[in-house]
């Protein structure tokens, strides 16, 4: 499945309507929660039964169209079934099903909701009568839509307007340019990551440097509300929602950089390997939680992980256990404090930075990984595989020659000579 994305534009009391099946969406949710806690042995179809029920004693659930409400009650399912198999797994945190307070989407599936011919406007037909919004976005994307089968159509709310998410039930795969390269990625916080070769790219910081302005609008909006009055005034909502657009704006600068930046170690390189952080342990210390969540280490490796199904590359994730006190050269293990930067192992001498230690540690788990030994040496370029080349080379892999495999992997480490 694939998603794209086109604003809406329309009036006020088209974005108000809008609202309503927000709102509505997000009571049948929360119905389907607490059908679900009344009840013993509630299973995903008697949680469609009950959107019937509730439609016939609400008028206002029944103007929403019968498939989103489904897609509301698959939400909360969603999370019921999220909660059991945390508990089959025995996890530490369960994830109890909550009832949701500021929900900001609603989600149509094939009806209640209408495309013009050539992609320039949707119709939302159901009981809220939302009527005709203009759709903005580019043209490639616009094509996309018309030439794909549309599953889904999700309304989303942000602060700086209202958007239309098509899921379309097409699968991205492009051929991709390979090049023999292989890179360890080490994840840190002085550099956002460093690789086995000691190259680094510098953490941008996004929110560090907005963060002047946020504490601006923050105090703007903390003078205007008061305190016991419902509603809030006019002036409060005007700052609340421009605060809004500051914090919109660093979540999408730091979302481009990270697919700007994954699409570009991806295309450089054949094989990737980088570690599998548990974020939701590492915020628990305070003093790097910002830090930490500003860097956004985990949205940099699901674009990782998504430009190597699309171009066909092998991107391995490798638990990062003792990868930074384990030595590079030796493999003995050199316990190190955070402030210590520099990897010097007692027993064979071998000096180096920390992060580049650890980049190399991450390299050799993932080529083992792929069956594959990592042999450290000073040739400047490698090879590539490919059988078009015009240069008279020939590939020096160790399954050259044999049969093609079926296995995505496989088939990869065809074109990567010996390391």
């Amino acid at each position: 499945m694939r998603v794209i994305e086109a604003k809406l534009k329309g009036t006020q009391e088209q974005y108000q309507a809008l609202d309503e099946a927000i709102r509505t969406a997000q009571f049948v949710r929360n119905k389907c929660v607490r059908y679900w806690m009344d009840n013993r042995g509630v299973g995903r179809n008697d949680l469609y039964s009950h959107c019937k029920t509730l439609a016939q004693e609400f008028d206002f659930a029944k103007k929403l169209n019968s498939a989103a409400r489904q897609a509301s009650a698959e939400r909360a399912w969603a999370s019921i079934s999220r909660f059991y198999t945390n508990c089959q797994n025995k996890e530490a945190t369960k994830g109890y099903p909550k009832f949701k307070k500021h929900c900001r989407s609603v989600e149509y599936k094939v009806s209640g909701w209408k495309l013009s011919a050539d992609g320039l406007s949707i119709t939302f037909t159901d009981g809220f009568n939302a009527g005709t919004f203009a759709l903005y976005c580019n043209g490639e994307a616009r094509q996309h839509i018309l030439n794909s089968k549309i599953n889904r159509v999700r309304v989303v709310r942000r602060a700086d307007g209202y958007y239309a998410q098509f899921c379309l039930d097409v699968e991205r795969k492009e051929q991709g340019q390979y090049t023999g390269n292989v890179i360890g990625i080490d994840l840190g916080l002085k550099h956002f990551y460093t690789d086995q070769n000691g190259n680094t790219v510098d953490c941008p910081k996004f929110l560090r440097r907005s963060e002047r302005r946020l504490k601006q609008h923050q105090r703007r909006l903390s003078r205007t509300f008061n305190k016991g009055a419902k509603p809030q005034s006019k002036n409060y909502h005007k700052q609340r929602k421009k605060l809004g657009k500051v914090h919109l704006k660093v979540q999408r600068q730091r979302k481009d950089w990270a697919i700007k930046l994954a699409r570009c170690v991806v295309a450089s390189n054949d094989v990737v390997v980088y570690e599998d952080l548990q974020v939701k342990n590492l915020v628990k210390n305070h003093h790097l939680a910002k830090s930490i969540h500003d860097a956004s280490w985990s949205q940099f490796t699901q674009w990782l992980d998504y430009y190597g199904k699309v171009w066909d590359k092998a991107v391995v994730s490798v638990p990062p256990q003792y990868t930074t006190q384990d030595c590079s050269n030796c493999g003995h293990r050199v316990a190190k404090t955070l402030s210590t930067r520099t990897h010097s192992c007692p027993k064979c001498g071998f000096e180096l930075d920390r992060d580049q230690n650890a980049a190399l540690n991450i390299l050799k788990k993932g080529l083992s990984i792929l069956g594959m030994e990592w042999q450290n040496s000073t040739q400047g370029h490698w090879g590539t595989g490919e059988k078009s080349q015009t240069t008279g080379e020939t590939s020096t892999s160790a399954m050259d020659g044999k049969p093609k495999m079926v296995s995505a992997v496989a088939e990869l480490v065809t074109r990567i000579p010996c390391l």
